[in-house]
């Protein structure tokens, strides 16, 4: 497994995703060492790199084998299990690298472990990035979406490797230098949660189309995928098209009748990024209402035996079994659902783009939401056409408060709301939970409004605690007592009236 040549790049961390990072940057002619803790890992990819072409990847058993088997300065990928698996990693390969060299991960880190990381790193007078990779498995087989962040020489040291194996789009690779610190890894963290939005509102569509329009499995599939060729153009959607092809191998019928979605317990899992999102939205006081749905919903898919008693528990109360009928002709909710989708992922959309510049601005990272729109366009989990128009209105106005407010996407956006409206009315009125669609929508009436009811949360909040509050008609803070005013103003009345 030694190898006497000298390596460009290291990989350590051999599960899927790190096997098929590997073997792409082996693919595109730079020779990469390879090692993993478990040495069959590190044979299995060794073995892989000869069936599919004899690429030039090498394994290596030890730590110190690996690291000295890369050329200097080096650069090496960690794709382990984020927390306390990266520090171990780290651990184990510090003593043999020098100042200069680069350790780059490449999992879904925590942006502080990295911004810790990188600190301890510059000390020893070494390199560090956090790098997002989006694109699964096949992603990092073939061209990943890549979002490093951290020293900007460990980029520039590895750039070149970079460029060659992400996603390659109409306007460069799928990669760029992201910002400082911990940018790469919010960045993607961020781009996770949109992923969670999206996830939530396509299984909304789903869920209408089915339940109240009745469609089958195979118009199903027939509607996602003549939207893939739209607006809604995104591998979400064009993967979705798939799934409701697939037949369930097990049903034992092998009349093709049953398919496989219908045979998955609905119970969403979810590994925390969504959460860490949603969190920073809070922290940071941005409202992210679709993201925070699509995380309410993996919870309450969590509920099963809870939901299953509920449903017998109200039925028992006077609750109708089943939904309620929809009178819309077929093709007007397909058109409908179509067009309350696009615009409930432009919220979805507007809310991860103005968390990332939310949190820029607090650190100062400078970061580039045109840029980031770029990158997604190939390889990632939440690549789709519309990124291209979101860059685009970046690079119009890269202080956008907004996407809702850029011409192209509010004029899209006042042209669907009527149709957006009487899906989540549809939705509501038979009995169909569509928790993204109407909070995108309460976000859209909610940020459009130049006046909203929180007047009287703060006449509230002043009355019981002192809050005070600010006047429309003048400057100041002010404060009332509410509680003696109304006393005197009933007894005023009272007198008055007698």
């Amino acid at each position: 497994m030694e190898a006497a040549s000298v390596s460009r790049i290291g990989l350590a961390g051999l599960a899927v995703m790190g096997q098929n990072l590997a073997l792409n940057i082996a693919e595109k002619g730079f020779p990469i060492s390879v090692y993993n803790r478990t040495a069959s890992k590190t044979e299995e990819t060794v073995r892989r790199a000869q069936a599919e072409g004899g690429l030039p990847l090498t394994g290596h058993a030890t730590p110190k084998d690996f690291v000295l088997s890369i050329k200097r300065p080096r650069a090496i990928v960690m794709l382990v299990k984020a927390g306390a698996p990266v520090d171990s990693l780290i651990s184990s390969l510090v003593p043999f690298l020098e100042p200069g060299d680069a350790i780059i991960d490449g999992g879904n880190e925590w942006y502080e472990n990295t911004e810790r990381r990188l600190e301890d790193a510059a000390s020893k007078g070494l390199l560090y990035l956090g790098m997002g990779v989006s694109g699964g498995e096949d992603g990092a087989r073939n061209g990943p979406s890549l979002m490093p962040g951290g020293h900007k020489e460990a980029y520039t040291n590895v750039e070149s490797i970079l460029s060659k194996i992400a996603a390659q789009v109409d306007d460069g690779p799928c990669v760029t230098y992201v910002g400082p610190g911990g940018a790469g890894n919010f960045v993607k963290m961020v781009h996770n949660g949109i992923e969670y939005g999206d996830m939530q509102l396509i299984s909304e569509a789903y869920d209408i189309l089915k339940h109240v329009g009745r469609l089958s499995n195979a118009e199903l599939a027939r509607v996602f995928d003549d939207w893939n060729h739209g607006e809604l153009e995104s591998f979400l959607v064009e993967i979705t098209a798939d799934i409701f092809r697939v037949p369930d191998v097990f049903s034992g019928s092998g009349s093709g009748d049953q398919h496989l979605v219908d045979k998955i317990l609905d119970k969403t899992g979810m590994k925390g990024t969504g959460k860490w999102t949603v969190q920073q939205a809070a922290e940071l006081a941005i409202a992210a209402p679709t993201i925070a749905a699509s995380l309410d919903s993996r919870y309450i898919s969590g509920l099963k035996d809870e939901r299953v008693a509920a449903e017998s528990a109200l039925e028992r109360a006077g609750l109708k079994p089943g939904l309620r009928p929809c009178w819309t002709p077929k093709r007007q909710l397909i058109d409908d659902v179509r067009q309350a989708l696009y615009a409930s992922k432009i919220c979805s959309y507007a809310q991860g783009m103005n968390l990332i510049r939310a949190k820029s601005n607090e650190k100062g990272w400078d970061l580039n939401l045109g840029e980031l729109a770029r990158i997604w366009k190939g390889g990632c989990i939440i690549r789709a056409r519309f990124l291209d128009q979101i860059k685009k209105a970046y690079q119009r106005n890269p202080n956008l408060a907004n996407l809702i407010v850029d011409e192209e996407f509010a004029r899209e956006m006042v042209q669907r709301q009527a149709a957006w409206r009487r899906v989540v009315e549809i939705a509501m009125g038979s009995g169909v939970c569509a928790p993204g669609m109407s909070a995108s929508l309460a976000y859209f009436d909610a940020y459009r409004r130049s006046s909203l009811p929180a007047n009287l949360v703060q006449a509230q909040r002043d009355y019981f605690g002192a809050h005070t509050y600010e006047r429309v008609d003048r400057p100041g803070s002010f404060h009332t007592e509410w509680a003696r005013v109304a006393r005197e103003n009933k007894i005023w009345r009272a007198l008055i009236t007698k």
